[in-house]
């Protein structure tokens, strides 16, 4: 006998990041069980829903009822941001659909934040922090709503929308999980080294947030995952941000092809971006030679 599908039913007309995220969630929250989503205004279809979103009027996560267009919306974060239908879904279901409440508020941060602003006519741009890097979604979302030309539906865009976003959520979850497992090892490097201006770590761990709440840290020498070089980088107090604790050496700055060599004396040093914010050598202890001259320069 086949599985009967769960129906989930959100508005029709233009479809918005709230709903389609809200969906691409629920995806992933059902693993694979058959569902179909059904787009309309129609009261008594709404009502046979069995998860209603950012339509009905209701918020009522006992029946799965996830809007916030009543009156008095559907509550906000402790910070004072107000949920949409995304931020309503993840908050309910974030954290058993990345199996970590840590994941899940990140994602939250990331993703729900600005999603659920623009849904609410709060200007995002204001959300930019040191620590958190918002995706806005919003704009890739209206890049898929068909023109006036109509070369395709709302409800074709809908569902090629949420193939996409459930992949895209699929990955940040991955990414936000290694994150949390590397950061604890750049924390540990950090905590062993004596001289913490210059952090050496054995693989390509995300360093910046971690090491940009630690004051000491000038520059990060790690193994380049691509050929099996070295690279001495700049930290930065804003990791999202482009200006440096401090710069590489100006005598470096566009430095290759053998001229970053002569002046650095080290015969493998093969490059000093024009930014001053990277150079690459041949060896691990080149770059340690490298980051060494900077902090004394």
């Amino acid at each position: 006998m086949e599985e009967k599908k769960i129906r989930i039913v959100t508005h029709s007309g233009t479809f918005h990041a709230d709903e389609l995220l809200a969906v691409a969630a629920l995806e992933l929250y059902f693993d694979g069980k058959p569902y179909e989503v059904i787009r309309t205004r129609d009261s008594e279809i709404i009502a046979t829903g069995d998860f209603v979103i950012d339509v009905g009027a209701i918020y009522d996560p006992a029946t799965n009822r996830f809007d916030h267009h009543q009156h008095g919306g559907a509550g906000a974060r402790e910070n004072g941001i107000p949920y949409s239908a995304f931020g309503l879904v993840w908050k309910h279901y974030g954290e058993i659909i990345c199996g970590s409440k840590e994941v899940a508020h990140a994602i939250d941060e990331q993703i729900g934040y600005p999603v659920d602003m623009g849904d609410n006519g709060i200007d995002y741009y204001g959300l930019v922090r040191i620590d958190v890097e918002p995706l806005i979604l919003q704009f890739i979302v209206a890049m898929f709503r068909p023109t006036w030309k109509g070369e395709a539906t709302h409800d074709a865009r809908f569902m090629e929308l949420v193939k996409f976003l459930r992949r895209m959520l699929e990955l940040t979850i991955v990414v936000e999980r290694n994150k949390l497992e590397g950061g604890i090892i750049v924390e540990e490097a950090y905590q062993k080294t004596e001289d913490k201006r210059i952090i050496v770590l054995d693989g390509p761990y995300p360093w910046q947030g971690i090491l940009a709440a630690h004051p000491e840290p000038l520059y990060i020498v790690k193994p380049k995952s691509q050929n099996g070089f070295w690279e001495v980088e700049c930290v930065r107090d804003n990791p999202y941000g482009f200006a440096n604790r401090k710069d590489l050496p100006e005598a470096w700055a566009g430095k290759f092809d053998g001229e970053l060599a002569a002046v650095t004396g080290l015969p493998d040093s093969v490059f000093c971006h024009n930014r001053r914010y990277i150079a690459v050598t041949e060896t691990k202890e080149s770059a340690l030679k490298l980051a060494i001259m900077a902090c004394d320069a």
